[in-house]
């Protein structure tokens, strides 16, 4: 009997979720599909033409690529910078808002208003800004008695820009999960370091770090994610200039298919990225598991 109603339960489950399913198979499961015979193709866009297969031909020519390997080591520092600023400013914000008592809700609202807005949005507000002629940053700085500076047109700046707007959209999310996990922690621990003697940076050090790991490794993996896949901010704020500075990997397999009307090679960039962002992803799934 048990059995029959475990068999039914699990068609019924089935049957709910079949719609949603084939939905997500028609949306993502074909065009991730097609994008995948394109990267084993000769489909160009001067050439439409998916015959002659070449099998791995587009994933060798982007492994003697140099300019595919310079998008990779700039989105591994790009992406590494942005988590780490992402990090730090977020948690030395997320220990301030837990020490305070009222107010707290006024002070996570004004913190979501980054995180709501959209990167393309958030890059035209910034480019605007930081116009070296008519910028108001620049213009501050030149009421300070300070030089210009041309914040998205200097190579060896442009990388370190964008990464300082990313960061300042995208902190307010870890403070949000950080702060919740501050939340959540005991106040045993800290009730016994206070008897003890224990000074705040002590029991900041032994206690509440050891404790918020877990919470810690979730938001930053789900940040790294994030970074590894971005592509509005480049996009907007630079193309990919001056020269390649700011040429991420999402911008390079875009360059690649549409402006060098290589898709094929395109479509295996892409790939090379959709296989970084997975393994990121088992990583998440696999902290959450360690948690439980």
């Amino acid at each position: 009997m048990r059995a029959a109603l475990m068999d039914r339960d699990w068609r019924n489950g089935w049957a709910f979720a079949a719609p949603g399913l084939l939905m997500l198979a028609v949306v993502m499961g074909f065009p991730l599909a097609y994008a995948a015979v394109i990267s084993v193709s000769s489909l160009t866009l001067l050439r439409p033409s998916l015959t002659p297969f070449v099998g791995l031909a587009n994933y060798a020519a982007m492994m003697n690529d140099p300019l595919f390997w310079g998008a990779l080591w700039l989105t591994i520092k790009y992406s590494v910078v942005t988590v780490a600023g992402e990090f730090v400013i977020g948690l030395a914000v997320a220990l301030m808002i837990n020490r305070t008592v009222t107010m707290k809700p006024v002070y996570f609202a004004v913190l979501t208003i980054p995180m709501a807005m959209s990167p393309v949005s958030v890059a035209l507000i910034w480019r605007m800004l930081l116009q070296p002629n008519l910028g108001i940053v620049n213009h501050t700085l030149e009421a300070l008695g300070l030089p210009r500076v041309d914040w998205l047109g200097n190579a060896d700046l442009a990388l370190w820009t964008m990464a300082g707007i990313d960061i300042w959209q995208q902190t307010s999310f870890v403070v949000l999960i950080l702060a919740a996990g501050l939340a959540s922690l005991p106040r045993d621990p800290y009730e016994a370091a206070e008897v003890d003697g224990a000074t705040p940076f002590h029991q900041f050090w032994y206690i509440t770090l050891p404790m918020l790991r877990p919470v810690a490794a979730i938001a930053v993996i789900i940040q790294l994610i994030n970074e590894f896949r971005t592509y509005d901010l480049p996009y907007i704020l630079t193309k990919g200039g001056p020269g390649t500075s700011t040429e991420v990997l999402s911008f390079f397999a875009y360059r690649r298919a549409f402006l060098g009307l290589h898709l094929n090679e395109g479509a295996a960039a892409s790939f090379v990225l959709l296989l970084i962002v997975l393994g990121l992803t088992v990583l998440f799934f696999a902290t959450l598991e360690r948690r439980r």
